[in-house]
């Protein structure tokens, strides 16, 4: 069974994704949450394995981004953007900040139940487009460090002092507190 946590701020649309969702066999929405602290208060109780956040919430033009790297910060539950912003610079810069595995117009909803299957069963295209974006902010050599940091064998020929400052500099570029919230976020994608 998909548990799985709504984020909309439109109590009728969040009744729609309701309805729609709990109709199938494999689905069930365990929650429902209108602004970020909400929703960062019900994914710590609730455990859902997917939230939908919608990237505009009643508190600020695009709070869900924040809200959205909060949770994805904080645990491994998968992330679908829902959105009725169809500006592609927005969506993808959206997607990238706050490490989204995806996202879906709210105009595409019927590819919603779709979308939820193929996320969790994973990876995607728009979750390998999405890693891509967040890499392409970093040089070679920090990508390098980076796949270090994950395990991967990789012949590095810097220097201790040097490769310290590509990890410091791969967390200022990822605005990332921690190479632990770093090697977190890189663990819950699939790996190419």
């Amino acid at each position: 069974m998909i548990r799985i946590l709504i984020v909309e701020d439109d109590a009728d649309f969040a009744f729609l994704i309701k309805n729609t969702i709990n109709s199938q066999p494999d689905m069930e929405v365990v929650g429902a949450a209108s602004n970020r602290q909400e929703a960062l208060n019900f994914v710590e109780l609730l455990l859902p394995d997917m939230v939908l956040m919608d990237l505009s919430l009643s508190e600020s033009k695009l709070d869900g981004i924040e809200a959205a790297r909060s949770i994805r910060l904080s645990t491994s539950v998968k992330l679908l953007i829902l959105t009725a912003f169809e500006n592609p610079d927005i969506i993808l810069d959206a997607c990238r900040r706050s490490f989204a595995f995806g996202y879906l117009f709210k105009s595409q909803f019927d590819l919603l139940v779709g979308t939820i299957r193929k996320t969790m069963e994973g990876p995607t295209p728009q979750e390998y487009m999405i890693q891509a974006l967040i890499l392409s902010t970093l040089s070679p050599a920090e990508q390098s460090v980076l796949n270090l940091l994950l395990g991967k064998e990789v012949e590095l020929h810097s220097s201790p002092k040097t490769i310290s400052n590509q990890k410091t500099s791969i967390l200022k570029k990822l605005r990332l507190k921690s190479q632990e919230e770093l090697i977190h976020i890189f663990q819950t994608y699939h790996r190419q």
